[in-house]
């Protein structure tokens, strides 16, 4: 159970009107203890801790606690039972002293005891340090490498496929979870920053401070991390080559993939199953991690970080239009209309007047721009008679003879092989007759005769010999036979 012991009501301090002092107090002493400001050489006394408590309550600011309901007299009746020296203090050491009471009393904090020197220290306990690590996170302007985890899953699985250390592998599969956390994180704030960026906006109708603070955020949060994640360190950058890594993990000899599965099952007996492999299940639930941040969440962030830049386009371009219409002749008479006394008599007849009116538009799905066909003009004028020049009546006239001589037409070949056959129904390829160019033509197309539909009188039939012949002409063709034969 997570409230039991001294943890029944850990979460007591963080109510009531001094809930963001004892907060400042806890990143505070978190940065004293665990950051940069740290000094590990020593552990900081009583004294030294309500100093730090003292400066953090002069930072932050005390809250009002004006809840009305029967939650915010439930709300009242827990911070009372918090402390009863909650309402009053006579100066902030004395709060510093109850902040350091309440937190190590409800767990946040240990007391331990010198048994050398008797002096007492205030470390963290292991859930009050867990807890007070997202309370420093939340507004920390630190370097964060968050980007970094999916270079850091490529890196320790090549180095477990090299060396073969189990370890690797669980650093692999660690980060490959925070990767898909990172971008639920980075979509989240983007949405968080959308609405502050409107509430802000809406409160103080500031284009300066609203212009600053958009480029403030894109220089400071988008370019170094943002812009990473989405080009450089972009999962579907590496989301091949982790997978060709897990494949050639795969493909290990059977007796080292059994050492491994051996050395997974000792040091993670909470997740051995019957029947299911380790290796092969964190092997699968880094490609599925992979395969998810590549296709759910990079789509969700690039559709966030989209959203945020439209609505801060938006907001700057109408606080633009507003402030620089501040002064104009339109804004004057809205304000007049607004503080007229007539004002509702008129918006009343206004109503009146554009009750029956109505607004219809076109649907743009049931509109098509039809391309208008262009008419070929046609020429009505008259004309007077030219005569042709001699030189175009000889152009026409030796057109004219080129197109007959090589007018070639079913019954030229009829009458040609008719001559050919004479009073014979048979004749070779190599004895059909050449007089003239005419003739010269029919041979070469003498074969076509065979495929003429001649209806019911007699037809050519074709018989190849399968040898050659040459001519005068020719310098090869198929020898065969012509032959006449009446239809069946």
């Amino acid at each position: 159970m997570f409230f039991a012991d001294h943890y029944q009501h850990f979460f007591r301090p963080l109510t009531g009107k001094y809930r963001e002092q004892v907060v400042e107090c806890l990143r505070l002493l978190y940065e004293r203890l665990y950051t940069a400001k740290a000094d590990y050489g020593e552990s900081l006394t009583r004294e030294q801790i309500l100093e730090i408590f003292s400066e953090a309550l002069t930072r932050a600011p005390q809250l009002d606690d004006n809840d009305d309901g029967p939650e915010g007299a439930v709300h009242q009746k827990v911070a009372g039972a918090a402390g009863a020296k909650e309402h009053r203090f006579r100066n902030l050491r004395e709060q510093a002293v109850w902040v350091l009471n309440s937190l190590a009393e409800y767990g946040w904090l240990e007391k331990q005891v010198d048994s050398a020197t008797l002096v007492a220290t205030y470390p963290f306990s292991r859930r009050g340090r867990l807890f007070t690590q997202p309370l420093v996170e939340v507004n920390s302007t630190r370097v964060r490498t968050r980007h970094r985890n999916t270079r850091n899953t490529l890196n320790a699985l090549e180095a477990f496929a090299g060396r073969g250390e189990i370890h690797d592998l669980i650093d692999a599969w660690e980060y490959s979870e925070r990767i898909v956390a990172d971008f639920t994180d980075m979509i989240a704030e983007l949405e968080e920053r959308k609405r502050e960026l409107v509430r802000e906006v809406e409160a103080q109708l500031l284009v300066q401070q609203a212009t600053d603070e958009f480029f403030s955020f894109m220089e400071s949060r988008f370019q170094p991390d943002l812009a990473i994640r989405l080009s450089a360190d972009s999962v579907e950058k590496h989301r091949d080559a982790i997978g060709r890594v897990i494949a050639r993990i795969r493909r290990k000899e059977k007796s080292q993939k059994a050492e491994w599965e051996r050395r997974l099952r000792q040091l993670l007996p909470d997740f051995v199953e019957e029947g299911r492999s380790l290796l092969w299940w964190m092997l699968d639930t880094i490609e599925d991690r992979m395969r998810r941040a590549c296709e759910v969440k990079l789509p969700a962030l690039r559709h966030a970080l989209h959203g945020f830049t439209k609505r801060a386009d938006i907001i700057i371009r109408q606080l633009s239009y507003l402030h620089s219409q501040s002064q104009g002749a339109f804004t004057d008479l809205c304000q007049q209309l607004g503080e007229s006394a007539e004002r509702n008599a008129l918006l009343t007849r206004l109503g009146q007047q554009m009750g029956s009116f109505q607004l219809r538009l076109f649907d743009p799905k049931q509109t098509q721009l039809w391309q208008r066909q262009r008419r070929q003009p046609v020429n009505t004028r008259v004309e007077e008679e030219q005569p042709l020049a001699e030189d175009n009546r000889r152009e026409i006239l030796l057109q004219q003879m080129l197109d007959q001589a090589f007018n070639f037409n079913s019954g030229d070949l009829r009458d040609y092989l008719q001559s050919a056959l004479g009073s014979g129904r048979r004749i070779n390829s190599r004895d059909l007759p050449l007089d003239n160019a005419r003739d010269l033509l029919a041979m070469s197309h003498a074969l076509e005769a065979a495929a003429v539909n001649q209806g019911d009188g007699p037809r050519i039939a074709v018989e190849f010999t399968g040898e050659t012949a040459s001519n005068d002409y020719f310098a090869q063709f198929d020898e065969y036979y012509l032959e006449l034969k009446d239809s069946d």
